[in-house]
């Protein structure tokens, strides 16, 4: 029996952390991408305003840790420029989050040490995994996530749980530890940009008991086999206080069209805390997310009421079943 247990890692008020989405287009056409052209744009950031971009958030004085993204980053021809940008800024941790094709030869053109690569899969196998991200998908990410290892760099997998592939989870652990991947982040799925438009037809969701039933176990059972489990909160227990990272973290996530959100709940509405203008980041006036932040119900997290309350279930007395925490929280197991 498994005497490794979840700690939940604490927002940190010195932290920051800094998710730039560098251009929205893809090479793949997964049915859970919350990229939403419309609110997020569908440029591709030149190397001058990426470099001008990273200048504004970094903080040499806080542990400042950023997180590349697209779209798929790797399209971006300039993404190893980036790359060394935000190292001369003095960003703290540099993570590419990429769908595994590894555009523009990238494996050649940045130093291992220099980034960690986060590898999305959502399936042990072809079948499971492509029948979300595309035909051929699965060969391709896990063989270019071999070489990755094998070139020295520090490895990481995201497996973003549905009700597709929610029963193939518990397959993972020992597939990454044959192919050297270091660290494992099991991933909820929100009601966002595709997930959010075929809710009705075909939910991808997965209930709170499947989550609790399933998702801790195998977290545990990986960090078992030597992962480290990074996974969200999600539910907060009884004696537990809720807090929104809004209010107690420094969380950017930024996109081409100069939006610059706090929570990732609220990236399908014109709700952005900043914006960008003329390369000067600026604090919106109005209604925006941040107005939200400091509401205090009983379901917990006011963006997720508000946003997909679908999610929550309530007792007959009117209580909620389950209060969602701030979707940011996160739960880590770490190897013996």
């Amino acid at each position: 029996m498994s005497n490794l247990s979840a700690r939940t890692i604490a927002f940190q008020a010195q932290e920051r952390n800094v998710f730039f989405h560098i251009l929205t287009g893809c090479n793949l056409s997964c049915q859970h991408c919350y990229i939403n052209t419309e609110q997020h744009g569908s440029n591709t950031l030149s190397a001058e305003t990426i470099a001008k971009w990273l200048k504004l958030f970094a903080h040499p004085e806080k542990k400042t840790n950023l997180v590349l993204l697209g779209g798929e980053p790797t399209l971006h021809p300039e993404l190893p420029f980036a790359v060394q940008a935000a190292k001369s800024l003095r960003y703290n941790t540099i993570t590419i989050d990429t769908n595994g094709f590894l555009h523009n030869s990238l494996l050649e053109k940045i130093n291992p040490h220099d980034a960690v690569l986060s590898f999305s899969l959502d399936g042990p196998s072809s079948e499971v995994n492509d029948a979300i991200r595309g035909d051929g998908v699965f060969s391709v990410c896990t063989e270019n996530l071999q070489k990755a290892v094998q070139a020295g760099f520090e490895v990481s997998v995201i497996y973003t749980v549905s009700a597709i592939n929610l029963a193939h989870l518990h397959k993972m652990p020992s597939l990454l530890k044959k192919f050297g991947v270091s660290h494992f982040f099991i991933q909820v799925i929100g009601l966002r940009g595709k997930s959010a438009e075929n809710s009705s037809e075909a939910p991808l969701q997965i209930t709170p008991k499947q989550w609790l039933d399933t998702v801790p176990q195998i977290a545990q059972e990986a960090a078992e086999s030597g992962l480290h489990v990074i996974y969200p909160k999600v539910f907060l227990e009884e004696n537990e206080t809720f807090e929104c990272a809004g209010n107690v973290a420094e969380n950017f996530f930024i996109f081409p069209n100069g939006r610059v959100y706090q929570c990732p709940l609220c990236e399908d509405y014109p709700l952005n805390s900043h914006k960008i203008e003329n390369d000067e980041l600026i604090t919106r006036d109005g209604l925006t997310e941040k107005n939200l932040f400091s509401l205090n119900i009983q379901e917990g997290c006011v963006m997720n009421k508000l946003l997909q309350g679908g999610n929550i279930e309530y007792l007959p007395s009117g209580q909620p079943k389950h209060r969602i925490s701030c979707c940011l929280l996160k739960q880590e197991i770490s190897p013996r």
